[in-house]
């Protein structure tokens, strides 16, 4: 409950800050977390990036005061835009019509009201987990550095996958693999973020494998850090079955477990097989630490 607890208060610094410039570093210190976590637990739980959550609200709030009469101009400086032009955009990216227009007879907004986090039991699929201690691990692959602002990760990480499985890296990545060297479980191509520092959005994504193998060109290595870790196995085609089951675990399993978001990196584990495939099985690995 308090990590809900602290969820919402962070929503309230955003609802109380709509007019003004809002720090992410400053929500996410209310919610006990990294930029880099609150961004990334937002867009999970709440289904839209907190950088879309804002612009909508922002839209919403701007409609109410031109219906009640406000210049176009002056809701527009209120709300952080300085040239009518980006705020033409902006709400006609979220209402569908030109800010001028909403005073027209028959016109239909938008309203999205300011979102609030709760457990809901909802008992309908189990979630089976497993808690394993990782000592550091090398990583060898390639890499992208991405962003959680506006949900960018989830096309920029799509799109990476795609270029290194049709340049033929993966099956090159695969061949370091050690021959559990570093347990069975780690036996896969890995899909890995590496945490930022803790006022940054930005991360290192690396597919990449656990090796002692040298480096080959065009490759890196990097070190992940020792940390405890909840595992999770995600079964069905890619990339839903993963997106789908990080969710679940943000706002079904985090909020209940007893447990909270470690200092670490997010690591999925990927085997060998038709990942199209319905019962295709990977697993989802979140660093935590025992609450208390």
């Amino acid at each position: 409950m308090d990590w809900i607890s602290r969820m919402n208060t962070a929503i309230t610094y955003l609802e109380e800050n709509m007019t003004s410039e809002i720090d992410y570093a400053e929500a996410a210190k209310i919610a006990y977390c990294s930029v880099y976590h609150f961004q990334r637990l937002f867009v999970c739980i709440a289904g839209v990036s907190l950088a879309e959550y804002i612009r909508r609200r922002r839209m919403t709030l701007a409609a109410v005061e031109l219906q009640g009469g406000e210049k176009v101009l002056d809701v527009a400086l209120k709300y952080g835009y300085s040239s009518p032009t980006a705020f033409n955009r902006a709400f006609q990216s979220v209402h569908g019509i030109a800010p001028s227009l909403v005073r027209a007879d028959g016109v239909t907004l938008k309203s999205f009201m300011p979102i609030s986090f709760k457990i809901t039991v909802k008992g309908v699929e189990e979630m089976n987990f497993r808690i394993e201690k990782k000592g550091e691990l090398r990583i060898v692959g390639v890499k992208i550095t991405t962003t959680v602002e506006g949900g960018q990760n989830f096309r920029d990480i799509t799109a990476f996958w795609e270029q290194v499985l049709k340049s033929g890296q993966g099956q090159k990545i695969a061949a370091l693999i050690g021959d559990k060297a570093f347990g069975e479980n780690m036996c896969g191509v890995l899909g890995v973020c590496v945490m930022p520092g803790d006022d940054n959005s930005e991360f290192d994504y690396y597919i990449a494998a656990v090796t002692d193998a040298p480096v080959p060109d065009g490759m890196e290595e990097c070190t992940i850090q020792a940390a405890q870790y909840a595992i999770f196995e995600a079964k069905g085609a890619l990339p839903e079955s993963v997106q789908n089951l990080m969710q679940k675990i943000y706002s079904e399993w985090l909020p209940t477990s007893g447990y909270e978001y470690g200092g670490g990196s997010d690591i999925e584990v990927y085997s060998d097989g038709d990942i199209t495939a319905a019962d295709y099985k990977s697993e989802v690995w979140i660093p935590v630490i025992k609450k208390g």
